[in-house]
């Protein structure tokens, strides 16, 4: 793959298409344009991509494999490039399951803690939340973090897992359940 400075890449983006990223995927979607795993990136030259998008994949890795994965999306960033990330925020969901607030108890989180294991790689491995995803993303080499809203975003018409809430789609009234987070190379 050839890549400019305006690169965007969609990584882990199962059956979600968006207009004007290059798609990568373990899994064969027609729009997927690398098949493979998404933290082997070496198909793609460092400091060359703008943006990657990368939600509720992060998770998928252990907690020994992790760390190396933001390093290699990392590595593919240009100076001033974003890694948009969101994964299932676990301070949200041990918050709502506390109080007493989920309809069908711990049923309503499951998914979000454990993965939908409906393949091989939909089992989630880790946890995490704010505080400790900011420090590990400037550990491996980020000059900042910020939260990001997906109303405020070119993929807000697509309805993936960074607009997660519960109860389920109230969007207006529910608990985002997705702790989304940018890091600034």
């Amino acid at each position: 793959m050839s890549t400019g400075s305006t690169e965007k890449l969609h990584l882990g983006c199962g059956s979600k298409h968006i207009e004007g990223f290059f798609h990568v995927d373990a899994l064969d979607y027609p729009h997927v344009d690398h098949q493979g795993p998404a933290d082997d990136l070496s198909f793609i030259e460092s400091d060359t991509v703008g943006l990657i998008y990368a939600c509720h994949i992060l998770e998928h890795f252990g907690r020994a494999e992790y760390m190396d994965v933001l390093r290699e999306w990392h590595r593919v960033l240009r100076p001033g490039g974003v890694l948009r990330l969101a994964v299932p925020d676990f301070a949200a969901c041990a918050r709502l399951y506390a109080e007493g607030a989920l309809e069908r108890g711990i049923e309503d989180i499951r998914g979000l803690l454990c993965g939908g294991q409906r393949d091989e790689y939909d089992y989630h491995k880790i946890i995490f939340d704010e505080e400790r995803l900011a420090d590990d993303l400037k550990t491996v080499g980020f000059a900042e973090t910020r939260l990001w809203d997906w109303r405020e975003t070119e993929h807000s018409d697509l309805d993936d897992y960074s607009q997660s809430y519960l109860p389920h789609m109230d969007k207006d009234n529910g608990t985002l359940m997705s702790l989304n987070i940018e890091a600034v190379k």
